[in-house]
């Protein structure tokens, strides 16, 4: 039986941002991460296959590129948008689609990677899928038992209650409200295409499309601060009647940007609705989540922890302010911290 004093689950950013916190300020805390990869939805090969931009006012994003001095840049804006419809493609002058964000130049990624490179050896355990948590805050994977003093949940609610046996002793109605809280990205399909050069720049276009006639409904610009790697990306539904393939993607592609987009150099396809960790529906479908309620994000219930102070939501869901951003993840990382902190010892 391990007994540290913080078992965190998950290691996306929220989670390693309040191991991070916690290791500095001396306490004895293991992170358990059921991929074989930190990072959870941040995910740079090395262009962004899950979240890409943070927005002016997200101080603790920022706060964080400075510290680890992780570089950033502007989402490209200048130029023309397309609009793809049934009658045909369409030019619309200047570029509504893409507001002022930021990119960050080695990936998103670049966040997870520097917190986890804070921490020793040992600390964070991969391929260790949590299975209970019991009401004396047991937990359980298939090889091992802990016993903290604290649990953080540092996963979406919805795929904590689909895929982990959680306390019985939570109030009645936190499980029912976790499992239609919505999952960021457990229904996207990201597209991400490279090419040679940026062509549409220099046909004065931004880059970015929506879209009502392709598989991929909304395109942006993805390319390096200088233009290099030169790539678009696009979101798709998932679950689409025909499937998504590569050939119709290009094809949209082509009557979008012209020819030149119809031959990407390379064509990857990020399902995160057929992620295990993402979608609460792949990790356990008799318990699908339905109905999800999107006032449930940032509720109440998870502004104060359970079962005596101990149990804790850190997830960017579970965030009031900035639920689905990278900052709602480090908002909620943060009020966990402060809580973990301030419980007497």
């Amino acid at each position: 039986m391990h007994q540290p004093d913080v078992v965190v689950i998950g290691a996306g950013i929220s989670g390693l941002a309040v191991c991070e916190v916690l290791h500095r300020g001396g306490l004895a805390v293991t992170v358990l991460e059921a991929r074989t990869r930190v990072g959870g939805r941040l995910l740079s090969s090395p262009l962004d296959l899950g979240a890409s931009w943070f927005w002016d006012g997200e101080r603790r994003v920022r706060a964080m590129t400075d510290r680890f001095e992780i570089a950033t840049f502007p989402q490209y804006r200048a130029g023309d948008a397309m609009i793809d419809e049934r009658d045909g493609v369409h030019r619309y002058p200047g570029n509504p689609i893409d507001g002022q964000a930021h990119r960050f130049v080695n990936g998103a990624a670049a966040l997870t990677n520097a917190l986890a490179g804070e921490l020793p050896q040992g600390v964070v355990l991969l391929d260790q899928p949590v299975i209970e948590v019991t009401d004396e805050l047991v937990v359980l994977t298939a090889t091992s038992r802990w016993q903290p003093q604290h649990v953080v949940i540092a996963v979406p609610p919805a795929v904590a209650v689909a895929a982990i046996r959680l306390p019985e002793a939570l109030p009645g109605n936190l499980v029912d409200i976790a499992q239609r809280t919505p999952v960021w990205m457990s229904d996207t399909v990201k597209v991400v295409v490279t090419y040679d050069e940026p062509f549409w720049r220099s046909d004065g276009l931004a880059g970015s499309a929506i879209s009502r006639a392709g598989p991929l409904h909304e395109i942006h610009d993805l390319c390096g601060p200088d233009g290099s790697p030169s790539a678009l990306f696009g979101f798709a539904r998932a679950g689409q009647p025909s499937g998504l393939t590569e050939s119709e993607i290009c094809a949209q592609l082509g009557r979008i940007f012209g020819p030149r987009a119809h031959a990407p150099r390379e064509l990857q396809i990020q399902d995160w609705s057929s992620e295990q960790w993402t979608n609460p529906a792949m990790a356990a479908p008799e318990s699908a989540q339905s109905s999800p309620g999107f006032a449930l994000l940032g509720h109440a219930v998870y502004q104060q922890p359970q079962l005596g102070g101990r149990f804790h939501w850190s997830a960017t869901e579970t965030a009031p302010n900035y639920a689905g951003h990278i900052e709602g993840a480090l908002e909620a990382a943060e009020r966990t911290v402060n809580s973990i902190l301030d419980f007497p010892r």
